[in-house]
């Protein structure tokens, strides 16, 4: 399942900051479709940790953003519409700053992307 997250509201870095990140569940990667004012790289690995999914860099497990109650391992699974709140920490030496995620898309269906996104995925 490949799930689309908008994360956006964090007024304090830039009023109209978002990003747009595309979650693939069975790989536990990530990959940046869009942003504007956050900085994030391209891709990275997601960690799940008391019912948050943990948005880090591809070579470490230090989170730059924590989707707080976006439970990657829940029976079901995230659905269209679901929100909550995320805990920008890419910042260093700054305090967390609070915005929102929600669910954009969920995509059950099975398909190879064109072109592989995360570097070092010699699997596509």
């Amino acid at each position: 399942m490949r799930l689309t997250i908008h994360l956006d509201t964090f007024d304090r870095i830039n009023p109209m900051a978002f990003v747009i990140l595309w979650l693939d569940q069975e790989t536990r990667r990530w990959s940046r479709e869009g942003h504007l004012g956050l900085e994030l790289p391209e891709w990275g690995t997601l960690h799940v940790d008391c019912g948050n999914t943990l948005v880090c860099g591809p070579h470490d497990s230090t989170p730059a953003c924590v989707l707080e109650g976006l439970d990657l391992n829940a029976p079901g699974g995230p659905f269209e519409g679901e929100t909550g709140r995320a805990q920008w920490c890419a910042n260093e030496g700054r305090t967390l700053m609070s915005g929102h995620w929600h669910v954009q898309c969920v995509d059950t269906e099975c398909a190879d992307p064109e072109n592989s996104i995360f570097a070092g995925d010699e699997t596509r």
